[in-house]
């Protein structure tokens, strides 16, 4: 079996540290969701959504109400990057 691996954006490493903070409750959630995406990151829980206006490897995920794991599937390395995790898409 295919494992991505995880990669965080500057960006969404900010965002990390921000979600600890104001949404502690909300990091048990993103680490089951990143523990997915390690295997199947295109379908899955937290409602999986494909970003229109990308090349159609964008995609979000629900953390909660208020926040979204948005990130960027590359196959040709086998990753998932990370480019957001709190707020609803910027």
């Amino acid at each position: 079996m295919i494992m991505y691996r995880i990669v965080f954006t500057e960006d969404a490493r900010r965002d990390l540290k921000e979600l600890k903070k104001k949404a502690p409750y909300a990091i048990d959630k993103l680490s089951k969701l990143l523990e997915e995406m390690q295997i199947h990151p295109r379908i899955g829980t937290g409602q999986v959504e494909a970003l229109r206006g990308y090349d159609g490897n964008v995609y979000s995920r629900r953390i909660t109400k208020e926040h979204r794991v948005v990130y960027r599937v590359c196959d040709d390395v086998v990753e998932v990057l990370v480019l957001s995790a709190f707020g609803h898409y910027r």
